[in-house]
């Protein structure tokens, strides 16, 4: 089987890659880094990085495989990851997502979202975030909790065209976008399930919203105790046994 990975923001495929080296070896060379436009891949002229067209384009780069995938999302591409769970199972052996959160109605952006989502403040924002050389963004995201090297990995890559990307994918996305496609969450449970509840992850909602919404999609939860988003770098090794187990699951 083949596995596609998809990092989220405001990252690269470089944080899949502690993670890749744990699997077991047969489970590593089907290992596939899928990333979205402007995140470790070129923006194509005309897209406009909205959540919808990033919904499109992972169906379309998925359509290209002979058979179904596990697909592993984080971060917003987490939330891609469950629109083609609602939309395109058929695609799909199995996925993998730790953003369900945000399709429960009454969860509330993270602050950083919010500033993104905000004009202005949104722009000066990410001009402060990517500005200086690759070791100064280095050193923010070490302090975003991304360790090293992978912190130098994705701030070689950060830069105006993915502060573009992230501006117009969270405004496209405000809250009762969020509610409205959540609305259809129960149309994931097409293909098994799997969310990772980082219990101390402050972005995603509370861990009670993540296993409700979970529930929703007929998905299995894992708590995470002690990691935060940036679970797959904090511990690869616990991440890794529990993708594992749970395709052999299957």
């Amino acid at each position: 089987m083949t596995i596609v990975l998809v990092n989220g923001v405001p990252v690269t495929p470089a944080v899949w890659t502690p993670l890749i080296s744990e699997l077991p070896e047969s489970r590593q060379r089907e290992a596939v880094l899928l990333p979205p436009p402007g995140f470790g891949a070129p923006l194509p002229s005309g897209f406009g990085a909205t959540f919808l067209e990033y919904r499109d384009w992972l169906i379309d780069e998925l359509s290209r495989f002979d058979t179904p995938v596990d697909l592993v999302g984080h971060s917003l591409s987490g939330g891609y990851v469950l629109e083609v769970a609602m939309t395109r199972p058929g695609l799909l052996r199995s996925w993998v997502s730790d953003t369900i959160g945000g399709y429960e109605p009454d969860y509330t952006w993270h602050e950083i979202a919010k500033l993104w989502q905000t004009p202005g403040i949104g722009e000066r924002h990410i001009q402060e975030l990517f500005s200086g050389g690759n070791r100064d963004r280095a050193r923010r995201m070490v302090e975003w909790g991304i360790p090293e090297p992978t912190a130098s990995e994705v701030a070689a890559a950060q830069g105006p065209e993915m502060g573009k990307a992230i501006l117009a994918l969270y405004r496209s996305i405000p809250p009762e976008v969020l509610r409205e496609r959540g609305r259809d969450l129960a149309a994931a449970t097409g293909s098994p399930g799997l969310i990772p509840v980082a219990t101390e992850d402050l972005t995603g909602g509370s861990v009670a919203l993540r296993h409700r919404a979970a529930r929703r999609a007929g998905a299995r939860a894992v708590d995470l105790d002690g990691l935060g988003h940036w679970w797959m770098l904090q511990h690869p090794a616990r991440a890794a046994r529990m993708l594992t187990d749970f395709w052999n699951s299957l």
